[in-house]
């Protein structure tokens, strides 16, 4: 067991605290591990209505996966890198297959492997604090976690423009964009899980009662433009669409040329892909993808330049769209493919 991940029964529900404050509640393998097995076992106990995922601090819910821990892990060659994705991946297929209702209260940072844990269970509560965003472009990765099956079932072209541009979104907008079931202010969070745990109504009504209108958001706006410029199937006709619009759209198309071409390619892949696929079949892919990335270059310069180095000057390889070929990102990897129990 681990200390960085809680466990505790209160009433009618099982509780997981992430505990890591310090390092925003970012996932390492052994919480990984540890929330699987107990998720399993709470889907199992007759007595437990509900299962309810939360995160230490008043900072974040889980601000994703330790990047620089793998960064340091896939630069030594060690397995520790597809350990951790096989884990990871295993535990959010998990998480979309329990059989009890799953409430993640997305207060604070939501990132990464943050939006894993929370945007395949059956509720995620917002805040005024939530701060959502798949930035993983901008570090030569791919919005992964079950993302590339998430993201496409949002409204439009909503999971498209998130993946691409890592843009974040705050808790109005996350309800807006359907990331989040519910809106409860953070004051309240504390009443929430009391009467979740011991009212005698349903989850779902609990959960209704506390659902709160969180006003205008940013997202309702810029439905027209984000549905219109990428609604298309290449990165370099999204970019040729957006460099003919607003300036909202030319800001958009600065942003996506700061990321890393390959994960720009791969992910808007994964995305479209998931489109029609199941998440395990998502997950499979995304472990291809990230198995492949740890014999790159990408992710290793965009870990050091932006949080070792913090330069912000990332020097992608290759440097050009047009360089980029995805067929070795979706090749079985040596350690052979995720599978599940």
């Amino acid at each position: 067991m681990t200390d960085d991940i809680l466990f505790r029964r209160e009433g009618r529900i099982g509780i997981a605290t992430l505990n890591r404050p310090q390092a925003l509640n970012a996932l390492n393998r052994a919480m990984c591990r540890a929330w699987h097995r107990q998720l399993l076992d709470w889907s199992l106990e007759p007595d437990i209505a509900a299962i309810l995922i939360e995160g230490a601090g008043e900072r974040a819910f889980c601000a994703g996966g330790d990047v620089v821990a793998l960064h340091h892990a896939g630069r030594a060659g060690s397995p520790e890198w597809q350990g951790f994705f096989f884990d990871e991946y295993r535990m959010n297929q998990a998480i979309s297959a329990c059989a009890k209702p799953h409430v993640a209260l997305i207060d604070g940072i939501t990132m990464g492997g943050g939006v894993g844990l929370s945007i395949h269970g059956s509720f995620r509560v917002a805040t005024e604090r939530t701060r959502f965003a798949m930035p993983e472009t901008g570090i030569g990765l791919i919005p992964d976690v079950g993302g590339t099956h998430a993201l496409p079932r949002l409204p439009g072209e909503i999971g498209t423009w998130l993946a691409l541009t890592g843009e974040r979104l705050d808790g109005a907008a996350c309800r807006a964009a359907g990331i989040a079931t519910h809106f409860v202010p953070s004051s309240e969070l504390a009443v929430l899980v009391e009467r979740l745990a011991h009212s005698h109504e349903s989850v779902e009504d609990v959960l209704a009662t506390f659902d709160t209108d969180p006003g205008p958001d940013s997202v309702t706006p810029l439905r027209d433009g984000i549905d219109f410029h990428f609604g298309h199937d290449s990165v370099e006709d999204i970019l040729a669409s957006l460099d003919e619009g607003d300036d909202w759209a030319r800001q958009q198309a600065l942003t996506i040329r700061r990321m890393s071409p390959t994960s720009l390619k791969l992910s808007l892949l994964g995305v479209r892909a998931g489109r029609g696929d199941g998440i395990e079949a998502c997950l499979r892919r995304e472990f291809r993808m990230v198995s492949a990335i740890k014999a790159g270059h990408d992710f290793y310069e965009g870990v050091r330049a932006q949080l070792i180095d913090k330069d912000r000057n990332p020097h992608w390889r290759p440097e050009t769209l047009a360089e980029v070929d995805v067929a070795p990102y979706l090749a079985e990897p040596p350690w052979g493919d995720l599978h599940f129990d």
